[in-house]
């Protein structure tokens, strides 16, 4: 099999036959091992090796797009004829190009993001019975969805037209488990995980089994509750997702495709004063952190709120030419995003602040319009009396609108979940409304 440095020797060759106005591709190859325990038995184990070739090709304005997992000569050369084929139908389009030469990544940083993991099978497999059996051996734990360890590696390449090769290595190691507590009638289902870019870093598996069937067991006993508004908590693992709905709603495709709830908001206060939001993709050794973005532009600590107000769009080059703004060099999403703390304290501390109220643990569905901001999901938690934990619930749903529900943020805890992309802790809103069964 062909190099990477050979692919895309190779590749850059094949397409300057083609007299292109400009090109840009990426070059990838992913090797690894995953293994799923259920009940003791191996319920797969697989042997991962993934390549892939993207290459996008200019005439003008007019661009063509064209991918394959084939590294052979044959491949690129039909894949890059496929770009050109595609280019000479499509409409010219005032917004294509390159991002400009000297936003590129001409020096990589190096973010001592590769840690491999030399993983054989029969250990894959010892760790995951481990942090199952574990789990198993817990009061009330009564099935399981099983144990799941994967360990993968990947290297890529960019290249483009103006002469840039940026090179990029990482590693990925992750460990989890999911259960099945029961109590009479009554089941719940819970799951923990640990994700690192060094294996060494990984919770140990009898640690995450316990975890998984801590939380499984808390559930049991759960009631409803009668339809109402009051504060919420959402807890650092389901904050992660509630400001991806926000930074979504920032995307400069959004902006200019006029599908946000906050459409033509910079400048405009969207989060308390006492909250700034910021990407740190530098920073080494860190999920999520990357030296460049999809388009080749070297990226580095920028906010996109600061002090509540937003202060910049999320933009590729593409969405920045749309807008006619500068790209921030987030073509294919944000990385390492920090949502600041506001609040010296984690989730008991906003617990015992809220007095009374609901928190959230668990969602589900998919009840969003990032359009209007509606939110509608199904919820599982604790409900709080006092500033205390009095009983599990489930069987509910919260609802609010994410434009209110942002300007209600009273508090970000500084219990942040480091296994996510987008770091934030635990957060408290003022007002939600509940519904479900009394």
């Amino acid at each position: 099999m062909n190099t990477l440095e050979q692919t895309t020797q190779l590749a850059t060759e094949l397409i300057k036959q083609k007299k292109v106005s400009d090109y840009e591709f990426t070059v990838n190859k992913v090797s690894g091992v995953s293994t799923s325990v259920r009940l003791s038995e191996v319920e797969t184990l697989k042997s991962h090796l993934d390549t892939s070739f993207g290459v996008k090709v200019y005439f003008g304005k007019n661009t063509g797009t064209a991918a394959s997992q084939d590294f052979s000569k044959k491949s690129l050369k039909n894949t890059i004829e496929s770009a050109c084929l595609i280019a000479k139908y499509t409409q010219e389009d005032p917004f294509n190009g390159l991002a400009p030469r000297d936003r590129m990544a001409w020096q990589v940083p190096d973010l001592d993001l590769y840690y491999p993991w030399s993983l054989d099978a029969r250990e894959s497999i010892e760790i995951a019975k481990e942090c199952e059996q574990v789990a198993l051996e817990q009061s009330e734990i009564d099935n399981s969805d099983g144990a799941h360890l994967s360990s993968f590696e990947g290297e890529s390449v960019y290249a483009n037209s103006n002469g840039l090769i940026a090179k990029l290595k990482n590693s990925n190691h992750s460990l989890a488990c999911s259960l099945i507590a029961k109590r009479g009638d009554e089941m719940q289902t819970a799951s923990e995980y640990s994700v690192a870019i060094d294996s060494k870093d990984l919770t140990l598996p009898s640690e995450i089994g316990l975890e998984a069937a801590k939380l499984a067991q808390e559930k049991l006993g759960s009631r409803h509750l009668n339809p109402q508004k009051c504060p919420i908590i959402f807890t650092s693992r389901q904050s992660t997702g509630l400001f991806f709905l926000l930074l979504s709603a920032l995307r400069g495709s959004r902006q200019y495709k006029k599908t946000s709830f906050l459409l033509d908001s910079l400048g405009k206060e969207v989060l308390p004063k006492t909250v700034s939001i910021y990407e740190d993709p530098l920073q080494v050794k860190t999920l999520g952190a990357s030296a460049f973005d999809q388009n080749g532009v070297l990226k580095k600590k920028q906010f996109f709120l600061e002090n509540g107000r937003v202060s910049s769009y999320i933009m590729g080059q593409y969405s920045a030419n749309q807008l006619g703004l500068e790209s921030t060099a987030n073509a294919g999403g944000v990385n390492n995003c920090c949502i600041g703390a506001n609040f010296d304290g984690g989730l008991a501390e906003l617990t015992k602040g809220m007095g009374r109220g609901l928190i959230v643990t668990d969602l589900m569905g998919h009840g969003i319009n990032i359009i209007t901001g509606n939110y509608s999901r199904g919820a599982t938690g604790f409900w709080v009396e006092n500033g205390k934990i009095q009983y599990p619930v489930s069987g509910i749903t919260i609802a609010g609108n994410l434009k209110d529900m942002m300007k209600n943020v009273v508090s970000i805890g500084n219990d942040i979940d480091l296994r996510s992309n987008i770091k934030v802790g635990s957060t408290l809103i003022s007002e939600m409304t509940i519904s479900g069964e009394g």
